[in-house]
């Protein structure tokens, strides 16, 4: 089985926004390669061949800061691709086309992610390689840990030790093809502030919900229902297992795909003036123009959690947060990893 491969030239930052967008016109999962470094957790979670050489020694050709996101699409015998799409009436369809229809549609979706965002050079080149199971090679990367004192176990895996008895939570998550697994310092410092602020009466917005980590434990820290947006189709059944996983009723739980930023069909359907806490772990170029917005999703005195900002970015969403109108709270960093907490006043 042949495949072809669309190779974007970008930067570390815009790596998850990119991909999201991409989903729309039907290239699902990417691979990344970067030199983003590598904490002592990850280096944990990795096999690596030559123990001597450290994962982020490795001399990859790429450049401090730049990044290349590759999406794979099957070659069928006429050399046509086929794509998932959305139709008209939201139902997804199988779709053939050709390659340079689809770089032509990856042109045009980083050309409007130019308008507001710095994605860097991206140029795109094409190539063919031969088939590769990257669907489930990852699992053999994400084992179970902990946040605190909360034990985060995937499905294949089981709580075996004294430790894992202990723990005062346990949720079982599978990122499958959405993104997050708690593993990442945004997350937990998301985690932190939720566990801090969430009450019996919370109703929750979770902007960019990717596999549902962050409302799932709001839930079971005692929230008392979440609302979760993403761009990305995939958030949907990895929510829907996600919550299974972890006993959480349908009714607790609901899923919209759309761009809150700008779509006001999504804004009116997400609601107005009915949030305690909005929590975004997003990047940092999206949490710029999402502030505003969300200012009319939250109540008065409600919480606004951010994260998903990397240390060189603090001063920009300080000051969004500022410019809103809303008053920080509290500033937390882990690594080069930043979130700001605020309430509406």
């Amino acid at each position: 089985m042949k495949w072809m491969r669309f190779r974007v030239r970008t930067n570390e930052e815009s790596e998850d926004i990119i991909i999201s967008y991409l989903e729309d016109i039907g290239l699902e999962g990417a691979q990344i390669e970067d030199n983003a470094p590598l904490s002592a957790a990850d280096k944990e979670q990795m096999f690596i061949d030559a123990p001597e050489l450290e994962p982020d020694e490795k001399d990859n050709g790429i450049e401090a800061g730049a990044a290349y996101l590759n999406f794979f699409l099957e070659i069928d015998d006429d050399n046509m691709l086929t794509v998932e799409l959305q139709d008209e009436n939201g139902e997804y369809i199988k779709v053939k086309k050709t390659p340079e229809e689809i770089e032509s549609k990856i042109k045009e979706q980083l050309d409007e992610l130019r308008t507001f965002s710095d994605i860097g050079d991206g140029t795109i080149s094409i190539s063919v390689t031969e088939d590769i199971d990257w669907i489930n090679n990852w699992k053999q990367y994400f084992h179970k840990f902990y946040i605190d004192d909360v034990l985060v176990i995937p499905s294949w895996e089981k709580e075996t030790t004294e430790d894992d008895k202990k723990a005062s939570m346990v949720l079982h998550i599978d990122p499958g093809t959405a993104f997050g697994t708690g593993m990442h310092e945004t997350t937990q410092l998301c985690i932190r502030m939720l566990r801090k602020y969430v009450t019996k009466d919370t109703e929750l917005l979770d902007v960019g919900t990717g596999s549902g980590v962050l409302s799932i434990l709001a839930l079971m820290f005692g929230a008392k229902h979440a609302v979760g947006t993403d761009l990305d189709k995939c958030a949907v059944p990895a929510v829907k297992e996600n919550m299974e996983n972890n006993g959480i009723a349908e009714d607790k739980f609901e899923m919209m795909i759309g761009n809150i930023i700008d779509d006001k069909s999504v804004q009116d359907a997400v609601g107005y003036d009915k949030y305690d806490i909005v929590v975004a772990n997003i990047l940092a170029n999206v949490l710029v123009p999402l502030t505003p917005v969300i200012l009319g999703q939250l109540k008065k005195g409600g919480i606004y959690i951010t994260s998903g900002i990397i240390n060189t970015k603090e001063e920009e969403v300080k000051k969004a947060h500022l410019d809103a109108g809303l008053e920080i709270l509290e500033i937390h960093h882990q690594g080069d990893w930043v979130s700001i907490t605020s309430r509406k006043n």
